[in-house]
């Protein structure tokens, strides 16, 4: 058995560089070591990280049952839940996969476009303007408003601002890096971290369970929420969903669609205001769209620039650097003989970094995805194969509603000598100072501002 090459520094160091900047140590080791190599990080299994694209493609047609999420998603069960579609594996995760996947498509994204759109008219509605401020939290606003209503299904404002401000807490006490190490999650009461971690989750636990009841009394007819229907699912032998596979999914989603959808939006708004080219370009075809008729969430989702915009955005700053495997059995691999135990990891990072998949691989390019539809194992900001993340044309949805509006409604600006690095939020890479903007104007509805 042998394992590819990789830094020969003392573990302790390795896990707080990865801690601490991941992408900088993948590009040192992607230089030193080439497209393949081995990581050690702590508990975690030895990884062998993957860039080349056909390695990567080899993972993702994996259909399971010989590569696990391992510890890699175990590291989430403390705060997804046993059942959850992340935390399970094999025959179970396939059949969870396939209750939870059928919402996130299909004709019903558009009603969750409209209100996509109202909420983040809402919430610009509450931006200052001429006052500097980090655009990341409005964002994270949003995305959690938008789960709470099209999710979770919480129409009443006051409902949904008491609920939001619990998983909020719940969200932020999660989301400091060490809280995912064994050696921290231990309750020593609650002013510990993990003790203040663990009385919320039974807050939010209470919540959630309680609204999964009031539901199942009050009965989903009608209703177009995830939750709802999640509620009428069945399997091949007529089961449902009980309430704590729905509670586990229900926290898998917040956790899925919040932080990240609102860092991915965050990073695309950063590429956005600093290059004018692309922000006319957007506006214009706004513009464009708008000349024949209004901003309908059908027509925003058709809009190919910014489908465009939105992809590049998640190609050169994928909020999490790499997706993980871990073989049940052994196996020879990209021209090693690899033991059980060790975890294959397809770099998001360094495959949307590769210059022979993508020219320029450095620069911020919306064109590029207008001219060339990548496959499944070039473009991996969602992972891929069996463990692709459900919410991905949910994602990439509201992604398109935000952005659309956003821009449509607000001349915004970074804020002068702000210079972006990414820091870590838990398992995704943020922007530094939650990217501080100033908004120079907020114009009505309806109206979008004229191209430079």
């Amino acid at each position: 058995m042998s394992l590819p090459p990789g830094p020969s520094t003392p573990t302790p160091w390795n896990l707080i560089r990865w801690m601490r900047e991941p992408v900088g140590l993948l590009d040192e080791c992607r230089e030193r070591y080439g497209e393949t190599f081995t990581l050690h990080l702590g508990a975690l299994p030895p990884m062998v990280i993957l860039s080349n694209p056909e390695h990567v493609r080899e993972v993702f047609a994996s259909a399971g049952d010989d590569m696990h999420g391992g510890k890699i998603a175990q590291a989430l069960r403390p705060f997804l839940g046993e059942r959850s579609v992340i935390v399970l594996d094999g025959a179970p995760h396939r059949t969870m996969r396939k209750l939870v996947m059928p919402p996130f498509h299909g004709e019903r994204m558009h009603a969750y476009g409209r209100d996509m759109v109202e909420l983040t008219h809402a919430s610009i509605d509450r931006w200052p303007v001429g006052r500097e401020f980090p655009i990341h939290e409005p964002l994270q606003g949003i995305t959690l408003d938008v789960i709470l209503r099209t999710v979770y299904g919480v129409d009443d404002a006051a409902e949904r601002e008491r609920l939001g401000a619990q998983l909020t807490r719940l969200t932020h006490l999660a989301s400091w890096p060490p809280m995912l190490l064994p050696q921290v999650q231990r309750d020593l009461g609650p002013w510990s971290p993990w003790g203040r971690f663990v009385r919320e989750g039974q807050a939010a636990d209470a919540s959630l369970l309680g609204a999964i009841a009031r539901r199942r009394r009050e009965g989903a007819d009608g209703r177009t929420d995830i939750l709802s229907m999640l509620l009428g699912v069945r399997d091949e032998d007529g089961r449902g969903l009980d309430d704590q596979d729905l509670r586990d999914q229900l926290v898998t989603l917040l956790v899925a669609g919040h932080e990240t959808t609102a860092t991915a939006l965050a990073w695309t708004l950063r590429w956005v205001l600093s290059l004018p080219a692309v922000r006319d370009r957007l506006l214009s075809e706004l513009h464009a769209a708008q000349r024949s008729g209004p901003l309908t969430p059908e027509r925003i989702a058709r809009l190919e620039y910014l489908d465009a915009t939105v992809r590049e955005g998640l190609r050169l700053q994928p909020v999490i650097p790499l997706v993980g495997r871990v073989l049940q059995q052994p196996m020879r691999f990209a021209g090693y003989d690899l033991p059980a135990g060790v975890a294959l990891a397809p770099s998001v990072h360094l495959v949307h970094q590769n210059p022979s998949l993508y020219e320029n691989p450095s620069r911020f390019e919306p064109e590029r995805f207008l001219g060339r539809q990548y496959k499944a194992h070039e473009w991996i900001p969602f992972g891929g194969g069996i463990r692709k993340c459900v919410g991905m044309a949910f994602a990439l949805y509201e992604m398109k509603m935000v952005l659309a509006t956003v821009l449509s409604r607000v001349w915004l600006r970074t804020a002068p000598g702000y210079a972006p690095r990414a820091v870590r939020r838990s398992i995704t890479l943020t922007p530094s100072q939650g990217m501080p903007v100033i908004v120079d104007a907020v114009l009505p509805r309806d109206v979008v501002p004229a191209a430079a």
